[in-house]
């Protein structure tokens, strides 16, 4: 590649979002850049008092068929694609009168914009861009002579770049741009190939592709010897990656996960009573609703308030003043909430390092979805988990019956389980959290984990009792065993659920029976690996 500044003298402007386009335009036209464009863009510019020619007269051809043909045509592509160190193919722009272009300035038609609106399948269809694509590979695989933006930022790099080289660009940034060019178009058809195979119920489409667009460079990841950034999918779910963060330090890696492991979780729970889940190490110390939010937010802190230290609060609604002074008083790493009142903002702003998010909605824990893992040499994708068992659903399989507060305590248990690391066995009573045994490699340890973190709670808070005293039990798989029941049992769980499911269910459910337990059955397993 040839590494001499290449002067710009021709750019063709075709853009969608045309909020800076005016300014840009003017910019470039004094430096003597001659303007090409294309509909709408071409009047604007036109209307903005600038010099602009329409690529219409230089095709020869209109616009035709709703727009959807206008820069397919090898007068543009040509000026695009020829490689001015090949003799002849300076030649064949000559013989056929096409222009050089230098600089193309193009961005999409808004297709994930659209999608994410909720728009009807034919509309989203018109706004599949075909000639932007097009023109936009053709000038990036051309990169040795023409600069391509895909966006604002681009172009505003781009006359700094013709600043410093008196209104040239040099080699190292036309290829640059060109590798954000690709990666562009890359996202643009992954989210089409995407909304096709959603649209179609596709569960294993046969190529998969995934794009974001970059949101965050992170300082490093999981460890500081790992690099990581954070990117957006541009997916319309409430959450970490659409939130507004109003003060505190930038997010770090494991910041971005614990948090949107917190607010998944709160968003599963009732959502007509105030509820807290407090996450450390994208597992749950501590989850509670209750009459109020400051309630909530004590009863999930006694649940474990040793590792609450330094972990992210997620609200299912609006933080208050007194859930806000609540918080200070514990190192606190994040608080996400759909909002906040003034008074709650401005106790957290004494404590600066407090990273404080206003998502402005709760995500649907029901909405289907899709997550992936890579693995050595291939990636692992599945649905997301959305199960969701209501008290209709489940199964009574022993002689005595749940009383009501038994009932009301399991479901809460059950859809906190959901996002426990396997094995994970919950301990709740009255609406709170009593102990929880996450990650563990068999389910005895996790009973056994749940029990010593309530009774450390115990003697943290001075109380007579642990909170599993009369608690109930939630275990995310079956019991393959009745030991691990009967280590809920006694750790004081007076009624058990779980999805059922193993080859020794009648000998787990004697065993119930014989320790007067109640149990459920919800024929459905929350593994979270």
């Amino acid at each position: 590649m040839t590494s001499h500044p290449t002067k710009i003298q021709t750019a063709l402007i075709s853009v969608s979002n045309k909020s800076r386009l005016i300014d840009q335009a003017k910019a470039l036209s004094k430096w003597g850049v001659r303007l090409l464009s294309t509909g709408g863009t071409y009047k604007a510019l036109k209307d903005a008092g600038l010099e602009v020619t329409e690529v219409a007269s230089i095709t020869g051809f209109p616009e035709m068929m709703d727009g959807r043909v206008k820069t397919l045509h090898p007068k543009i592509h040509g000026g695009l694609l020829a490689d001015r160190d090949i003799g002849h193919h300076m030649a064949s722009l000559d013989e056929h009168d096409i222009p050089k272009i230098d600089l193309l300035v193009v961005n999409l038609y808004p297709f994930e914009e659209t999608v994410a609106a909720g728009a009807d399948y034919g509309t989203c269809v018109e706004n599949i861009d075909i000639g932007g694509p097009a023109m936009i590979r053709a000038a990036a695989k051309n990169h040795k002579h023409v600069v391509v933006c895909v966006d604002a930022d681009s172009v505003d790099k781009l006359l700094g770049d013709m600043e410093q080289h008196d209104g040239a660009t040099c080699a190292k940034f036309r290829k640059k741009l060109a590798a954000k060019a690709y990666g562009r178009t890359a996202q643009y058809d992954a989210a089409i190939s995407n909304w096709f195979a959603q649209t179609l119920d596709i569960k294993a489409p046969d190529y998969i592709a995934q794009g974001g667009t970059l949101r965050q460079t992170l300082r490093y990841g999981e460890n500081p010897h790992q690099s990581a950034a954070f990117y957006t999918s541009g997916k319309a779910r409430p959450g970490v990656a659409s939130a507004r963060q109003l003060q505190g330090k930038e997010l770090s890696y494991n910041n971005i996960n614990d948090t949107d492991a917190a607010f998944e979780l709160v968003a599963e729970l009732d959502r007509d009573r105030p509820a807290v889940a407090i996450i450390k190490h994208a597992n749950p110390c501590g989850v509670a609703q209750a009459d109020t939010l400051v309630g909530a937010y004590k009863a999930a802190l006694a649940c474990d308030p040793v590792s609450a230290f330094g972990g992210i609060v997620a609200i299912n609604g609006m933080l208050d003043a007194d859930t806000a002074r609540a918080i200070t008083k514990v190192f606190t790493e994040v608080v996400i909430c759909t909002d906040m009142d003034t008074e709650a903002l401005n106790i957290l702003g004494d404590k600066k390092n407090i990273r404080v998010l206003i998502t402005g909605g709760l995500p649907d824990p029901l909405e289907p979805g899709q997550s992936m893992r890579n693995v050595a040499g291939g990636l692992l994708l599945q649905d997301r988990d959305n199960g969701h068992v209501a008290e209709s659903d489940l199964k009574i399989v022993t002689k005595r019956q749940p009383t009501k507060r038994e009932m009301s305590d399991m479901l809460f248990a059950w859809r906190v389980a959901k996002h426990v690391k396997s094995n994970a066995i919950i301990y709740v009573k009255d609406g709170a959290t009593a102990g929880i045994g996450a990650g563990q490699m068999s389910r005895i340890d996790s009973a056994r984990t749940a029990a010593r973190k309530a009774i450390d709670a115990q003697k943290s808070a001075g109380w007579a009792e642990p909170r599993t005293k009369n608690c109930v039990c939630a275990s995310d798989a079956f019991f393959p065993f009745a030991d691990g029941l009967m280590h809920a049992a006694k750790a004081g769980a007076t009624a058990v659920i779980q999805p059922g499911g193993s080859i020794r269910d009648k000998d787990v459910i004697k065993a119930a029976d014989e320790a007067g337990l109640a149990m459920m059955f919800t024929g459905m397993r929350h593994f979270k690996h």
